[in-house]
C-alpha cells in the first residue's frame, strides 16, 4: 500500500512540472525574462528555444534605439561650429547618441571650409542643412549644447532640454587672410571641438 501511494504521488508531481499551453503562449509573446525561463524549463524542446531566440533578436534593435541620448548643438548661423560638432559626435559615437544641429539665425548654408575641414578628418557633412532652432520646437533632448556665445545669449534656456551646456569656440567664419590661413582656423576649431566631444563621450560612459 505504501509503495503504491508513493508511486502515485511521484506520478502527480511529475505531471505538475509539465508546462501548460497557456504558459507557452505567455513565454512566446513576452520576449524577455519569461521567454528565457520558458527556454530553461523546456530545454529539450528545440522549437521553443528557437522561438525565444527569434524574439530576443527582434527586440534588441528597439532596445538599442531606446538607449540613445538625443543631443542638439546650437550656434548662431548653423553653418560651421554646430555642424562640425554634429558630424564629429555622430562619427565618434553615433551608436549611442542621436545628433542634430540648428541655429538661432541660420545662414541657410553650410560653410564650404567647414565641409573641407571635416572631409580632411574623414567625415562628410556636405549633405547637412542649415536649420532654425524653431525646427526642433517642442522636442525633448537629453543635451542641448551651445557652441558660441551669441547662441547662448539667444537661447539661454531651451524648453525640453534635460541638460544645457555651453562650449565656447571661436567663429572660424570670421577668420581673416587668404584661403589657406582661413583653413588653418577651421582646422584648429575642428580639433578643439573634437577634443571637447571626446571628453563629453567619456563623461557619458561613466
Amino acid at each position: 500500500m505504501r509503495e503504491h501511494y508513493a508511486s502515485k504521488r511521484h506520478s502527480v508531481t511529475k505531471e505538475k512540472s509539465v508546462p501548460t499551453n497557456s504558459a507557452k503562449r505567455i513565454g512566446e509573446f513576452s520576449g524577455g525574462s519569461m521567454a528565457r525561463r520558458l527556454a530553461t524549463t523546456t530545454g529539450t524542446n528545440k522549437a521553443a528555444r528557437n522561438r525565444c531566440a527569434r524574439w530576443r533578436f527582434m527586440l534588441s534593435p528597439v532596445q538599442a534605439t531606446m538607449q540613445k541620448k538625443r543631443v542638439l548643438f546650437l550656434c548662431t548661423g548653423n553653418s560651421c561650429r554646430s555642424h562640425m560638432a554634429e558630424g564629429l559626435l555622430r562619427s565618434l559615437a553615433g551608436d549611442r547618441f542621436e545628433v542634430f544641429s540648428a541655429g538661432a539665425k541660420p545662414t541657410g548654408h553650410v560653410h564650404p571650409f567647414a565641409i573641407g575641414a571635416m572631409r580632411e578628418a574623414g567625415i562628410d557633412i556636405s549633405k547637412h542643412e542649415s536649420k532654425s532652432v524653431d525646427t526642433f520646437s517642442g522636442q525633448k533632448f537629453d543635451y542641448v549644447i551651445t557652441v558660441c556665445d551669441n547662441a547662448r545669449e539667444a537661447c539661454p534656456n531651451f524648453p525640453g532640454a534635460t541638460h544645457q551646456l555651453h562650449w565656447s569656440f571661436d567663429d572660424p567664419a570670421q577668420a581673416q587672410g587668404n584661403d589657406e590661413q582661413k583653413m588653418r582656423v577651421f582646422r584648429r576649431v575642428r580639433d578643439e571641438i573634437r577634443h571637447r566631444i571626446r571628453r563629453f563621450i567619456e563623461a557619458n560612459s561613466q
